[in-house]
C-alpha cells in the first residue's frame, strides 16, 4: 500500500501521543471537571478499605443494584438489565450487570483494589514514655517510612467489644478534630541519621504516633497519660484496652482531597493507589444499563499485601458469587458454565500506573512509559526482572483493547513500571488470568505512588472512566 501524501503518510505510520486538554472541546471539559468533583468526594468519604467499600454499596443501591443476598434468599430469577451487589466481609465487592448474552461465553470485568499503604495500629498499641503517651503502628504496604513523619495524620477504624458490639471511630477529619503526628529529628542533631541510607533514616519500630501528654487526675495510678487517653476513648466510645485486641484502625494522613496546580489540573490526595481505578470502574458501570456481556465491576482488599487473605483477590470470593449467579440465572448451580463464563471472560486489571516525573528521569524509559495528562494507559506487563510475577497480555486482546478506544475517543497511551531491572511490581491481572480469562493491565498514570500524598490529572481520570465504561458497552 503506497501513500503519496507525506502528512497522511505521518498520521498512518506514526503513533502519535496526544495530550487530552488539547482534544476535547469544551462541553467534555466541563464534564471532565464534573466527573472530578465526584471523584474528591468519594476519595474523602473511602480513606480505608472498609469505608471504601461502604462508598460503593451506597453508590451501588441509589442505581438500583440489588444485594445478591436477597435474590438469594427469594431465589428470584436474573434477566438482561438485572443489577446486583454483593459484598465480602465489609472490605470489598462486585457489581454485576447482566448482559443479553449467555454469561458462559464470558463477561466483561474491570478489576480494582481498595486498599491503600497507611499504617495499622498494633494490638496492643498504647504506650506511656517519658510524659507522652502513644500509639505503636505496623506498616501496611509498600511505602517508604520517612514520609510518614511530622505530617497530621487521622485515625479511622473499628472495634469489636466482647459483647459483640462494633463501634466505629475517627479522629482528625473534621475540621474541629484533633489531629496525630509522629516526630522527626531536628536537624541540629541529625548527623548520624542524615548518614543514613533514606531507608534506614525512620524505622518502623519508630513510626510512633503521638496521642497527648495530660496526665489522668489520680496520682495514685501508673502511667497516668496512658491511662487520661484510655479514659477520653472511653468516654467517647466506650472501649477499653482489652477492646484494641480485637480491632482494626488506621492511622492515614489528615485532610481531603486538594485540587493541584494553579490551573486545577490535577489532584494531590492520599489513596488515589487503587481508589482512582475504583471510582472510575464504578461510575462507568452505575452509568450503564443494557450490555451484551455480563458487566462485572470488582473490588477487592490485599493488593498491596500479595492479594492474601479471605478478602484478596487470591480468595474464593469472586468465583462463588459468579456461582451464585448462574445459580439464579440458570435455576441451579452449575460448575461447567461457571468455569466456562471465568475462562471465556476479558478483564482489565484497573490499578494505576507509573507516570513519568521530570525530577526523576533516570529510573524510566521515556518512550514507553505513561505520561500525565495523556490518557489512560495500557501495561502489557509488569513484574519485576525478566518480567517476574506478571501477566504478560497477549496482543489479540490488548489489539481488542486499542480498537476499543478508538472507535470511542478514548485517549490512551501505553506504559511500564520504569527502566528495566531497575524495580518493579505487580497487580491482580495474573491472579484473574489462572481461570483463564484475557487479562490487561490498563489505568491511571500517576506521579509520587504510595506517598502519603499521590498525584493524577483529571484528564487520565476522566478517559480512565470513558474507557472503562466504552469496554463494558462493548461485544
Amino acid at each position: 500500500m503506497t501513500i503519496k501524501d507525506e502528512s497522511k503518510l505521518k498520521e498512518k505510520l506514526l503513533l502519535e501521543k496526544k495530550n487530552v486538554w488539547e482534544v476535547i472541546d469544551e462541553k467534555e471539559r466541563q464534564d471532565l471537571f464534573n466527573l472530578n468533583e465526584d471523584y474528591k468526594c468519594f476519595l474523602d468519604n473511602a480513606k480505608t478499605e472498609r469505608k471504601a467499600n461502604d462508598e460503593i454499596i451506597k453508590r451501588a443501591k441509589e442505581k438500583g443494584f440489588v444485594s445478591l443476598e436477597e435474590l438469594l434468599a427469594k431465589k428470584e430469577r436474573l434477566v438482561p438489565g438485572s443489577k446486583v451487589y454483593v459484598t465480602n466481609k465489609d472490605k470489598g465487592a462486585a457489581l454485576f450487570v447482566i448482559g443479553k448474552e449467555d454469561i458462559s461465553k464470558g463477561m466483561h470485568i474491570i478489576g480494582s483494589h481498595i486498599d491503600s499503604p497507611r499504617l495499622d495500629l498494633k494490638q496492643l498499641p498504647l504506650y506511656e514514655n517519658e510524659k507522652m503517651a502513644y500509639f505503636k503502628t505496623h506498616y501496611y504496604g509498600g511505602l517508604k517510612k520517612y514520609q510518614w513523619v511530622s505530617m497530621p495524620l487521622a485515625l479511622h477504624g473499628v472495634v469489636f467489644k466482647g459483647n459483640g458490639e462494633k463501634v466505629e471511630i475517627e479522629i482528625g477529619e473534621d475540621s474541629n478534630d484533633p489531629v496525630l503526628y509522629i516526630t522527626d529529628l531536628l536537624p541540629h542533631l541529625a548527623k548520624e541519621q542524615m548518614e543514613k541510607k533514606l531507608s534506614e533514616g525512620i524505622t518502623g519500630e519508630g513510626l510512633n504516633v503521638i496521642v497527648g501528654s495530660i496526665p489522668y487526675k489520680n496520682k495514685d495510678i501508673d502511667d497516668r497519660i496512658k491511662f487520661n487517653i484510655l479514659n477520653i476513648l472511653y468516654e467517647k466510645y466506650n472501649i477499653t484496652e482489652e477492646d484494641f485486641t480485637s480491632a482494626e484502625i488506621e492511622i492515614v494522613p489528615a485532610g481531603k482531597s486538594r485540587d493541584l496546580g494553579i490551573d486545577r489540573s490535577m489532584i494531590m490526595s492520599y489513596g488515589h493507589d487503587d481508589r482512582v481505578c475504583a471510582f472510575t470502574s464504578l461510575s462507568a458501570i452505575l452509568d450503564i444499563d443494557e450490555t451484551e456481556k455480563t458487566a462485572v465491576s470488582l473490588f477487592v482488599d490485599k493488593e498491596e499485601i500479595g492479594s492474601v487473605g479471605n478478602t484478596g483477590m487470591t480468595s474464593a470470593f469472586f468465583e462463588n458469587a459468579v456461582m451464585d449467579i448462574v445459580y439464579l440465572l440458570e435455576g441451579e448451580s452449575n460448575l461447567t458454565v461457571v468455569k466456562k463464563a471465568l475462562a471465556n471472560s476479558k478483564a482489565l486489571s484497573a490499578d494505576v500506573a507509573a507516570g513519568f516525573d521530570p525530577n526523576y528521569p533516570d529510573v524510566y524509559e521515556k518512550m514507553n512509559t505513561a505520561c500525565i495528562g495523556e490518557g489512560i494507559a495500557i501495561v502489557k506487563y509488569t513484574g519485576s526482572r525478566g518480567k517476574g510475577g506478571c501477566n504478560d497480555a497477549n496482543p489479540e486482546f490488548i489489539n481488542y483493547v486499542r480498537n476499543i478506544f478508538n472507535d470511542n475517543n478514548v485517549v490512551w497511551q501505553t506504559g511500564e513500571l520504569g527502566k528495566v531491572d531497575q524495580g518493579g511490581g505487580g497487580t491482580i491481572a495474573y491472579i484473574l488470568a489462572r481461570h483463564g480469562m484475557e487479562v490487561l493491565d490498563c489505568g491511571v498514570a500517576m506521579l509520587s505512588m504510595h506517598a502519603p500524598y499521590e498525584v493524577v490529572s483529571k484528564a487520565d481520570v476522566y478517559m480512565t472512566y470513558k474507557g472503562y465504561k466504552a469496554f463494558y458497552e462493548a461485544n
